[in-house]
């Protein structure tokens, strides 16, 4: 058991928590009224840990953030229940437009395992910008200096990373790709 724990520990600090600080400003990036950031990166680093004792995972970052994701979507779709505060400012309210239907979650969810598998079969320098670019939302020049590419590189990359992800699904026998 104790050599289990080890290799727990292992993975987490260096396959996870590496990402905390991307993660931190990714979740502050996008969804700025969230007020309990922490919490939601406790309890994502909770649930990666039980995922990963069930087996292992392909990308532990992509799963990273789709967790924290979800997690924060289905904070939003509780505080939809609850009785709002009066001096809470209208601008919060409008997140209820981003919420989904059961159905169209567990689409979604099927979707995100299948781009997961079309990035991971690109080559490698177009799936880092893939990556960066349309997941975690970098701008190019953000994605320029991290890698030390050109932005010209980046928007060749992005540009063929696209094409051969819409192959990808068309092959997977979807005719639309949904746009967000």
């Amino acid at each position: 058991m104790p050599n289990k724990k080890k290799r727990e520990a292992d993975w987490f600090s260096e396959d996870i928590l590496p990402h905390e600080t991307d993660l931190r400003n990714w979740l502050s990036r996008r969804y700025p009224t969230l007020s309990d950031i922490d919490d939601v990166i406790q309890e994502t680093f909770f649930k990666l840990l039980r995922a990963y004792n069930t087996g292992p995972l392909v990308n532990p970052r992509a799963y990273l953030f789709v967790t924290a994701k979800n997690l924060v979507m289905s904070r939003f779709r509780h505080q939809r229940y609850e009785k709002p505060n009066e001096n809470a400012p209208v601008a919060n309210m409008d997140i209820v437009s981003e919420m989904k239907s059961p159905l169209e979650e567990t689409i979604s969810n099927d979707e995100v395992s299948h781009l997961v598998e079309a990035i991971e079969q690109l080559p490698e320098r177009c799936c880092q910008v893939i990556t960066m670019r349309k997941i975690y939302g970098f701008s190019q020049l953000e994605v320029s200096r991290k890698l030390g590419i050109s932005v010209n590189t980046v928007q060749n990359q992005t540009a063929l990373g696209v094409r051969k992800v819409g192959e990808y699904f068309r092959k997977m026998g979807y005719r639309k790709v949904h746009k967000q």
